[in-house]
């Protein structure tokens, strides 16, 4: 959150993270719209700070009831978990369901993924040269979900991000069998 002056008292401004740009809940002037989650810890005058009749024991900060913003929730929190540029889920066509990062990162991750998951369908001697070099710096793993496959895919980070993708493809599937 950011402040900014208005009228003499300092006003809270939401400060976006993640993906940003074209995605859900986008504000003029291409500030995108938080999430709001009515569980999350506020620092609102007059709202408690955490919720009393929570478990000690919830490891999890935020939750959604909203698949789409659960997912969101999940790949934040393992982007920085394991200090990655990105991590994106997407379907076995490249196209993008969740992301957190850049935006314009997300985007070409999603659309290589299908080919970094299977090198042998490149068939352009530039797009394989371009799989090569995201092969390195790239996690992914293919998760079957209601007879479909989807790919989560991590940029970035230590050789440790496998764990860390391998955490995140637990908690999508959990998210992704419960809206279904």
């Amino acid at each position: 959150m950011s402040l900014s002056l208005s009228n003499q008292q300092l006003v809270p401004q939401p400060v976006s993270s993640g993906c940003a740009g074209g995605q859900r809940g986008e504000r003029p002037g291409g500030r995108a719209e938080r999430p709001v989650d009515a569980g999350a810890p506020s620092i609102e005058r007059g709202t408690p700070a955490l919720d009393e009749g929570a478990p000690a024991s919830e490891r999890r900060r935020r939750r959604s009831d909203d698949p789409v913003t659960a997912l969101h929730y999940q790949l934040s929190t393992t982007r920085a978990e394991a200090n990655l540029d990105v991590v994106v889920l997407v379907d076995n066509s490249g196209c993008l369901v969740a992301g957190a990062g850049a935006w314009p990162a997300c985007e070409e991750l999603a659309a290589y993924a299908p080919l970094l998951a299977n090198p042998d369908a490149v068939q352009s001697a530039a797009v394989g040269s371009r799989i090569a070099a995201l092969t390195a710096e790239v996690e992914v793993q293919s998760l079957a979900v209601a007879g479909g496959e989807v790919l989560l895919c991590g940029r970035g980070g230590t050789a440790e991000r496998g764990a860390s993708i391998a955490r995140a493809a637990a908690g999508c599937l959990r998210i992704l069998r419960a809206a279904a």
